[in-house]
């Protein structure tokens, strides 16, 4: 965790959510050292509310802002804005989003193998071109549709 906050409540946040890294009292460019540092062997996300978290927000692979109150430079930074100052929104942001993705490789997969199948069909004279192309466009058509259905959330509440 980093934080600009003094170094006990930091460490008090940091003990009741057993994060096993804190560091407290930093500067803007102390956190951006600390999450390239970071970055080299992970992938990042950044959660701050104000105008010193906004060149991390910015650096990070996923900075999340905390938009309610926030700086607006944290919020134009970030590549996600919460407008709730709550850190269970961003627990069901996550959700959201690996349903999100779940989905969209699901109309992905199928969609491809729908697809092949109908080549196989085209190429062995089964179907006509005419219809090879009709049947793509149904496929693409339903794969899109499967991936903008909203899939069931697992919000926590």
């Amino acid at each position: 965790m980093l934080s600009g906050d003094r170094k006990s409540t930091a460490e008090a946040l940091a003990n009741r959510l057993s994060m096993d890294a804190v560091f407290a009292e930093c500067k803007p460019e102390d956190k951006l050292e600390i999450l390239r540092t970071e970055m080299a062997s992970a992938s990042v996300i950044v959660v701050g509310d104000g105008i010193n978290d906004a060149p991390a927000l910015a650096a990070a692979d996923v900075g999340v802002a905390m938009g309610a109150r926030g700086a607006t430079a944290a919020s134009e930074a970030a590549d996600v804005v919460i407008l709730e100052d709550s850190i269970g929104h961003l627990a069901s942001a996550i959700d959201i989003a690996q349903g999100a993705l779940q989905r969209a490789m699901q109309a992905a997969l199928v969609g491809m193998a729908l697809a092949t199948g109908a080549m196989f069909l085209a190429a062995f004279g089964v179907i006509n071109p005419t219809a090879s192309a009709v049947t793509q466009e149904f496929i693409d058509a339903a794969a899109i549709l499967w991936a903008l259905v909203p899939a069931k959330s697992r919000i926590r509440k």
